[in-house]
């Protein structure tokens, strides 16, 4: 007969597998099944500190990443620690950079991280979610703490950074308050004595400042682990607003379809295998085209629904891919029984917000079967099987709708 401890071995095993899954580094794996073992006889969630600094107002797919293994933690019953770093953004975190970010006010970092309260539980589970600012406690530390942190670590090892090395060999300068960056975040793993951080691989100085400050401060260590950084749609570097290159996970639905169809055939696999759980086999059989319509109406359909994705296709197809004849009209196929006008011409994209499509029913510029729509609470219930809408949004905007079977 197996020991209470020997039973569950398979299921702590399952959980690791499918923790371990897709990620970059764990460290330590030991440390980590351990935990996972502990938690479950005691039946006490993890603390799973993952931080992100509010320095843009929206989140993209390269934080999806982070996201999913945020869910996949909660399916198993642990706790997220979504920390906001308000006070860490105003500092403007050094990695990667060759020069010192620009501070941010804090009105600003508190707008940003307003938006992001909206944005994470697209993905996570707000009863397994505790949102913290690390303001909390920077804003109390005293002088004397902080002095008293800044010397659990040398100059020497904060230049084993690459990032740092490669400005002080350049000469460039490097500002004391960056070297408090990467203490302040460990820091945070203190104040919420966590169990497990999350990050991106860049972020690897920073998460294992964090075990090494906890052990200091007479904590258990966090088990760190990495995921890897999703390349924008350059190709080349990691996904981000102030490169240009980022997908919003907020972005109207039109938009984010074409911006994933305009990657590169190559990178679109990475997406595939990062961003969905779709078997990468099957899809390397299809044609890239193919496979890349796919992708992309399943991130749409993943943040705004598969009307709106359906949408975007539509119109993807009639502007850029498959062009239809100057006399035909296309037929958008919808799945849900009705919805309102305002938000099918927004996710249409037939305007570029919900306020513009708004004015367009106000200013007569729709009709419905020939008919002005002047009402913008206006709601489209959809025909029976067999029969057919017409819509007309504008001069040029002409479709016919069509209920889902």
């Amino acid at each position: 007969m197996l020991s209470p401890g020997e039973a569950i071995l398979p299921e702590i095993e399952a959980a690791f597998e499918r923790i371990s899954r897709g990620t970059v580094d764990v460290i330590q794996a030991q440390s980590l099944r351990e935990k996972l073992k502990k938690s479950y006889i005691e039946k006490k969630p993890l603390r799973i500190k993952v931080g992100i600094d509010p320095t843009a107002p929206k989140l993209h797919l390269g934080h999806l990443v982070l996201l999913q293994k945020m869910r996949q933690f909660q399916d198993l019953g642990h706790e997220i620690l979504f920390l906001i770093g308000d006070f860490t953004g105003m500092i403007g975190d050094p990695t990667g950079r060759s020069e010192a970010r620009k501070p941010l006010t804090r009105d600003l970092v508190r707008e940003n991280a307003e938006t992001y309260k909206k944005q994470i539980f697209e993905v996570l589970d707000k009863k397994r979610t505790t949102i913290r600012f690390n303001s909390e406690w920077m804003d109390v530390m005293s002088s004397q703490e902080m002095v008293r942190l800044a010397s659990h670590y040398t100059v020497a090892r904060l230049l084993e950074r690459d990032d740092f090395q490669k400005r002080y060999a350049a000469s460039q300068p490097i500002a004391v308050h960056e070297f408090l960056y990467p203490l302040i975040q460990g820091y945070d793993s203190v104040a919420l004595n966590a169990d497990i951080e999350l990050g991106g691989t860049d972020q690897k100085f920073n998460l294992l400042v964090g075990r090494s400050l906890q052990k200091i401060y007479g904590q258990a260590q966090q088990v760190v682990i990495t995921m890897p950084l999703l390349e924008g749609t350059d190709g080349v570097r990691k996904m981000s607003k102030s490169f240009g290159n980022d997908i919003a996970l907020e972005d109207p639905p039109f938009e984010m379809f074409g911006k994933i169809m305009s990657i590169r055939d190559e990178l679109m696999y990475r997406y595939y295998e990062l961003l969905t759980e779709s078997d990468l086999s099957t899809l390397k059989a299809l044609h890239p085209m193919t496979a890349k319509l796919e992708l992309a109406f399943k991130l749409v359909a993943r943040f705004h629904g598969e009307d709106a994705a359906q949408g975007a296709r539509n119109r993807f197809d009639a502007t850029v891919g498959r062009k239809s004849e100057t006399n035909s009209i296309l037929e958008i196929i919808l799945e849900a029984d009705s919805l309102k006008l305002v938000d099918l011409i927004y996710n249409q994209g037939w305007a570029k917000s919900k306020s513009a499509a708004r004015r367009l029913i106000e200013q007569s510029a729709v009709a419905l079967n020939q008919f002005k729509i002047i009402d913008p609470n206006y709601v489209v219930v959809m025909p029976e099987a067999g029969r057919r809408h017409e819509i007309k949004v504008g001069k040029k905007n002409r479709y016919y709708l069509v209920k889902k079977r």
